[in-house]
């Protein structure tokens, strides 16, 4: 089965939270396509100051669709503009997996996507975090957690393991640790292996 993944983008987004996983995706063509969409459309801009031209979203009945939700500096403005939040809700209603990486997963906890399931995000920023909506389950150790079809995980780097978990689960170990070993990565497998918890409990 192919797969679309919206990599959802706004300004100030974390550089390495979209390519990490965007590395991993890139190798596998055949099964996913990547489509890098924002709200309005044409240049984003990264925290480090990396601009990628985006999409509006598409609805599309005959491709089954990822929504995929970074995280970086600029989620600290997007939580509290609603038009963006009702705008990653209607996302989610048409995408078979939600995937989130670092502080993205505040904006799925804004929107009520969250409610009542298990999620982790960034530990030097799980304390903000975790104030934007009290009704879901923080991990507060987890490299990442997979709460049924939706995939969170820590900070920055956590993402490239969570989808290479992400992968191992669809596709297989296998083709998980094919990859990691193409771009010469060492996977942490074990997503409830989480120092960076206790660096900044």
């Amino acid at each position: 089965m192919s797969y679309r993944i919206d990599v959802l983008l706004f300004n100030k987004f974390e550089t390495l939270d979209v390519f990490g996983p965007v590395e991993i995706f890139g190798n596998l063509q055949d099964d996913f396509e990547l489509n890098f969409i924002s709200s309005d459309g044409g240049l984003v801009e990264s925290s480090q100051k990396v601009r990628v031209e985006t999409s509006l979203y598409t609805r599309d009945e005959n491709i089954e669709k990822i929504l995929f939700v970074p995280g970086g500096s600029g989620t600290r403005e997007k939580v509290n503009d609603d038009n963006f939040i009702n705008f990653i809700g209607n996302m989610v209603k048409e995408s078979k997996y939600i995937i989130s990486v670092c502080t993205g997963s505040a904006l799925l906890s804004k929107a009520g996507i969250l409610n009542g399931k298990r999620a982790t995000t960034n530990k030097r920023s799980f304390k903000w975090v975790t104030e934007q909506n009290e009704d879901v389950l923080w991990v507060k150790e987890a490299r990442w957690v997979k709460d049924g079809n939706i995939y969170t995980s820590s900070g920055v780097s956590a993402g490239i393991d969570m989808t290479l978990g992400f992968i191992e689960d669809l596709i297989g170990k296998e083709k998980a640790l094919e990859i990691s070993r193409s771009i010469e990565y060492f996977w942490n497998e074990d997503s409830n292996y989480d120092p960076f918890s206790k660096i900044y409990g």
